[in-house]
């Protein structure tokens, strides 16, 4: 007798969302069931609440079966910032977006400025000193930063990165406060 009460179970699936939702019988061949599982009920009810289960249906009937997953994650997608923010959507949540990257685009471009003025300003001070006959001066390449006769490449935590130390007490030519 349990054998009979699995094998019962096994053939009766319950729902997709949609007909759950819909309160309908779910057909095999419903067009709702491979993208609207029976454990994603909100899913379904955020779609059908934006776009109606009619427009749905129609939408998926008209896309290419190999597209239809992407469209449902689209739908879903809108569904969701639309009722977030009913007037914008997800247009609200791009603009947002591109406003910040904007912001950091410019903070971006600021900090390279001031890097380049930085560099610029220390090459000026050493070859300056360099001229004067003092020490010989620092010359910095790319991520690097030169003394004669000790080649380390620098650490962005403030030290050399093979844990050498400079020698001398307060630098090669132009190495201070700027």
């Amino acid at each position: 007798m349990a054998s009979s009460s699995s094998s019962s179970s096994y053939y009766s699936t319950s729902p997709c969302a949609a007909c759950k939702f819909l309160r309908r019988k779910c057909q095999p061949d419903c067009i709702f069931a491979p993208y609207f599982p029976p454990e994603e009920p909100q899913k379904f009810a955020s779609v059908h609440k934006i776009f109606g289960a009619s427009n749905v249906s129609k939408l998926l009937h008209e896309v290419l079966p190999h597209q239809r997953e992407d469209a449902v994650n689209s739908l879903a997608y809108e569904a969701e910032a639309r009722l977030r923010d009913p007037v914008y959507g997800c247009v609200g949540a791009i603009s947002v977006l591109q406003r910040q990257v904007m912001r950091l685009q410019k903070e971006l471009d600021a900090t390279n400025a001031d890097l380049i003025r930085y560099t610029s300003r220390r090459k000026s001070t050493s070859n300056s000193s360099s001229h004067r006959g003092g020490e010989k001066g620092l010359e910095q390449g790319q991520g690097f930063v030169f003394y004669p006769g000790y080649h380390h490449q620098w650490s962005g935590n403030g030290g050399f990165g093979d844990g050498h130390h400079q020698e001398g007490g307060g630098g090669g030519g132009g190495e201070g406060t700027v």
